[in-house]
């Protein structure tokens, strides 16, 4: 090997895992906050793909880094708890997304916060901008609000005659909010009236479907950690009501939903993690631009579309990325 091919390995491996050397050379290995808004079982193959890729980046858990996983089950004010105990343990990093990244906020300006996924981190006040976060806080957007006329688009086509839509949305994460108007405003340029459907907790999402009383003829469900833990009696529900639906990503459609069209869920955990390396290797959070979603997929449900009586246009299920039969 050549002198200069040696010290340019040399220093590369020297630059990248300083942190990790001291912090286990003091005898204290680097821990991960993970919280999640929703619950375990919903995060599953997302906290696989984390784990995953932190593995590729030659962190191991229990050797290199340790991960305390906690869960709000969608219960936000359990993000507050959560984000409490992380400071009091002196974690190293926090890694979140949706409704509870507010909360981490308020938690701690010191603490670096990853969000794996945020509908609008701007909007939300979770950052100053896109490329200059600032603070203690990066991550990655779901450009949620963006994609609601794309998603109204879909909605369209499977149902051509579509007049009146219900917007089933979270009205206390502010997020939400913002998509949900930006459905409302694009249904109206349309011509279509929207029927809002405006829950703050799960108890509220049964009565709230018992308002439409067969007025709506689609439904729009805004996504967020409470729309996620309960997904399966949101589908359920949309089922029994006989309403095409739409929903923004894929376990919706895995769960009996007609489609869904978003962003990778796990694809921007795996991409989180390779925030949270540079982390933990000293780069300020503040220094690391958000990021964009890079992979969306559309997955139609085709046994939901026939369960409905719906025909799905063969232009639509060609562009789909998975049909579901």
């Amino acid at each position: 090997m050549r002198r200069r091919e040696f010290i340019t390995i040399f220093g590369g491996v020297a630059v990248t895992w300083p942190l990790a050397a001291r912090a286990q050379q003091a005898g204290k290995m680097p821990i991960i906050g993970f919280l999640g808004p929703t619950t375990s079982e919903s995060w599953r193959l997302e906290v696989a793909a984390f784990e995953k890729r932190l593995h590729e980046l030659g962190w191991f858990t229990g050797r290199t880094v340790a991960i305390e996983y906690r869960w709000t089950n969608g219960k936000n004010e359990r993000a507050d708890v959560i984000a409490a105990e992380f400071v009091g343990l002196g974690v190293n990093v926090i890694v979140t997304g949706g409704n509870a990244v507010d909360a981490t906020k308020r938690a701690t300006s010191k603490i670096p916060i990853v969000f794996a996924l945020a509908v609008d981190p701007v909007g939300s006040g979770f950052v100053d901008s896109l490329s200059r976060p600032g603070g203690n806080v990066t991550g990655l957007s779901l450009q949620g609000p963006d994609l609601a006329g794309k998603r109204l688009g879909l909605l369209r086509e499977v149902v051509p005659s579509l007049r009146r839509l219900a917007i089933i949305t979270n009205a206390g994460y502010p997020a939400a909010v913002k998509e949900r108007d930006e459905v409302e405003d694009g249904a109206r340029a349309l011509g279509l009236e929207p029927i809002l459907l405006n829950i703050r907790r799960a108890e509220d999402i049964g009565p709230a479907f018992e308002t439409l009383n067969s007025r709506a003829q689609a439904l729009y469900v805004v996504g967020d950690a409470l729309m996620a833990t309960n997904r399966v009696r949101i589908v359920t529900l949309a089922l029994g009501a006989r309403l095409p639906a739409i929903y923004g990503n894929r376990p919706y459609a895995d769960a009996g939903g007609l489609m869904s069209y978003g962003p990778s869920s796990p694809d921007l955990f795996r991409r989180s993690a390779d925030l949270v390396d540079k982390i933990l290797r000293g780069t300020k959070p503040a220094d690391i631009p958000i990021e964009q979603p890079t992979k969306f997929g559309l997955v139609i449900n085709l046994t939901t579309a026939k369960a409905l009586g719906i025909t799905v246009p063969s232009s639509l299920l060609a562009r789909a990325d998975e049909v579901i039969e």
